[in-house]
C-alpha cells in the first residue's frame, strides 16, 4: 500500500495547481518556476498513470480523476498543517483565502485591507473574486464572504448585512438631478446581476421605469462606479459601495437616499475539520466589525432607508 504513496512535494504542487487553476500561481505562491510546477504535475501523474489536468491554451482544468483526487489531497495536507502547527508551534507567516464577489472585493473590501493588516502584519491575505457567486464554495477559501439573496445559502452561514441601493451620478453633474423623477430622463447604466436594481428604485418613487433611458449595460458595480467616475451616466449601487467611493475621493455624487434591497452579504468558513485556524478567526471577527463600523458611520438620514 505504502508503495503507491506518491512523493509529498508533489501532492503539495497539485494541491495549489488545482486550488489556483493556474501553474503561474501556483509557483508564485510555493516559491517555484512555473517549469518546476509542471514538473512536479506531470511527474505525479506519471507516477498514479492518470492525467489529472487538461491543458488548454490558456485554460487548465481538472479531470474527473483530479476532481476525484483533490478532496483527499487537501484534506491530508490540511491535516498535516494543523498538527504541525498544534506540535511545534504556527510558522511565521499565516494566510487566510478569502472568497469574495468581484464588487465586493474591488469597491468595498480592498480599501479597508489596511487595517487589518496593520492590526495583523503577520496575516497574508489570498484575495480570490468572483462574478454573481450564488452559493459558497467548500474547496478554495477559508472565508467565504458572498452577496445574494438568503434563500441561495442555505448552508451554514452568517448573515452580516442587509443591502441597499442609492443612485448615483458624477459629481459635476448633482445639480441636474435634484429628485427622483429627473433620472428618468438621465443616460442610465443598467448592472447585471441577481435584480433589477433601476426597476426596484424606480418603483419605490411611484415612478414609470418604462420612461427610463438605458445606455449602458455592464456585469459589475465596479465597471459602472468607472463609467459613473467618468461621466458616462449614473447607476445603482450598494450604498456600502456608494460610500466607500466617495470616501476614496471618486468624483461621484449620491443622488437620493438609500432604497432597501432583499440581497444581503453572508459569511461562511469553510471549516471541515473542527476549530478554525487563528488567523481565519481573526480574519472574520475583524470583517464583522467592518461590517459593523459601516452601519454605525452611516450619515444620519442613511439609517433607515426611505420606501
Amino acid at each position: 500500500m505504502s508503495q503507491r504513496l506518491p512523493n509529498l512535494v508533489w501532492l503539495r504542487t497539485f494541491e495549489a495547481a488545482a486550488r489556483h487553476l493556474n501553474f503561474t500561481s501556483a509557483a508564485q505562491e510555493l516559491g517555484l518556476t512555473q517549469a518546476a510546477v509542471s514538473l512536479h504535475i506531470r511527474s505525479l501523474e506519471q507516477r498514479l498513470g492518470a492525467e489529472l489536468f487538461v491543458r488548454e491554451p490558456r485554460n487548465l482544468t481538472l479531470t474527473e480523476m483530479g476532481k476525484a483526487y483533490l478532496p483527499a489531497v487537501s484534506n491530508a495536507i490540511e491535516d498535516l498543517t494543523l498538527t504541525t502547527a498544534g506540535l511545534f508551534g504556527p510558522s511565521q507567516q499565516k494566510a487566510v483565502r478569502v472568497r469574495a464577489p468581484v464588487s465586493t472585493a474591488i469597491l468595498w473590501l480592498a480599501p479597508k485591507l489596511i487595517d487589518f493588516t496593520h492590526h495583523h502584519p503577520e496575516i497574508d491575505v489570498r484575495m480570490v473574486s468572483s462574478i454573481w457567486a450564488d452559493r459558497m464554495s467548500s474547496t478554495d477559501a477559508d472565508v467565504d464572504l458572498q452577496l445574494g439573496l438568503p434563500d441561495r445559502f442555505p448552508g451554514a452561514t452568517e448573515f452580516l448585512s442587509q443591502e441597499s441601493i442609492v443612485p448615483i451620478c458624477h459629481q459635476d453633474h448633482a445639480a441636474h438631478y435634484a429628485k427622483a423623477a429627473d433620472l428618468l430622463h438621465a443616460p442610465l447604466i443598467h448592472i447585471l446581476g441577481f435584480e433589477d436594481h433601476w426597476t426596484r428604485y424606480f418603483k419605490a418613487h411611484g415612478l414609470d421605469e418604462q420612461k427610463a433611458r438605458y445606455v449602458y449595460s455592464v456585469d459589475t458595480t465596479a465597471a459602472a462606479i468607472e463609467m459613473v467616475s467618468s461621466g458616462l451616466g449614473l447607476a445603482p449601487v450598494l450604498t456600502r459601495f456608494a460610500l466607500q467611493a466617495r470616501e476614496s475621493a471618486r468624483p461621484i455624487h449620491i443622488v437620493d437616499h438609500p432604497v432597501p434591497l432583499e440581497q444581503a452579504h453572508f459569511l461562511a468558513i469553510n471549516n471541515t475539520k473542527g476549530k478554525a485556524r487563528p488567523e481565519i478567526t481573526e480574519f472574520c471577527q475583524w470583517l464583522r466589525k467592518a461590517f459593523a463600523q459601516d452601519q454605525t458611520n452611516l450619515p444620519h438620514d442613511f439609517k433607515t432607508p426611505k420606501p
